[in-house]
């Protein structure tokens, strides 16, 4: 089931978040919420309903310049088995889509009329986040749960058997929703700007990966209608990229 719009995060959560220094996850019907410390660790969990997790704070200061991290930038393709942490994930989605100016909620990649036509779903599998299909709200640096369970394997069948979109611990897939940009720019919107933004988004993710010690390449073969029904979404996002992330070998 998809949410496209995150709910109203009240003082008094920001104020706990803050002074833990983790992530949250709301119960949109219930009010219950499940509670990670930065590295993950899990300190309390309630069952709730309708779950969205609010991410970690991102970190704004790195162990990389941005002119080593272009320099390492490369296509990794082999992965390790081991857990990618959702404080990692949490600096990937802010990189991705993040909210970087909240007067006039513009985000970290750029786009044509700040129309933001671009959604970002996470196959998240092997983490300290529960396995499933998250979609990322950047209104409350948010994840709501679309469905639970580890969907790597459907989504490397999806991508033409790709090993390696199942072999990393989580997939980001960009879907876009064209109608966004074409209302103001008409064709050109979707033959240009829309690509355009894509692939922005897709070089923040790579270069916030590899500032993090973790890689990523980025998919484009796959079959259109197989991505969507992995990652439950409306008919009217269109896939454009899976990129898996995993550490390194």
């Amino acid at each position: 089931m998809f949410r496209g719009e995150a709910l109203p995060v009240r003082l008094f959560r920001r104020r706990f978040l803050a002074i833990l220094g983790g992530a949250v996850t709301l119960g949109a019907g219930l009010g219950a919420l499940k509670v990670f410390e930065l590295g993950g660790r899990e300190v309390e969990e309630l069952k709730v309903e309708d779950e969205r997790t609010i991410l970690p704070q991102p970190r704004m200061k790195g162990g990389l310049s941005v002119e080593k991290t272009i320099e390492r930038r490369r296509s990794r393709r082999e992965y390790v088995d081991e857990p990618v942490l959702l404080g990692d994930i949490s600096q990937l989605c802010w990189a991705a889509q993040g909210i970087t100016d909240a007067n006039r909620e513009l985000r970290a990649a750029p786009s044509a009329g700040a129309l933001y036509p671009l959604e970002l779903f996470v196959v998240v599998g092997k983490s300290d986040l529960e396995a499933g299909v998250y979609h990322y709200l950047p209104k409350g640096h948010m994840l709501e749960r679309v469905k639970a369970g580890d969907y790597r394997e459907q989504l490397r069948e999806a991508s033409l058997g790709q090993e390696w979109v199942g072999r990393g611990a989580l997939d980001f897939v960009i879907t876009a929703v064209y109608d966004r940009t074409m209302g103001k720019y008409g064709e050109r919107g979707r033959d240009r700007y829309v690509p355009m933004e894509a692939g922005h988004v897709a070089e923040n993710i790579y270069l916030q990966a590899e500032s993090l010690g973790v890689g990523t390449v980025t998919i484009g073969a796959f079959v259109d209608d197989q991505v969507r029904a992995v990652i439950s979404a409306p008919p009217q996002h269109t896939p454009l990229y899976v990129m898996p992330v995993g550490h390194v070998r």
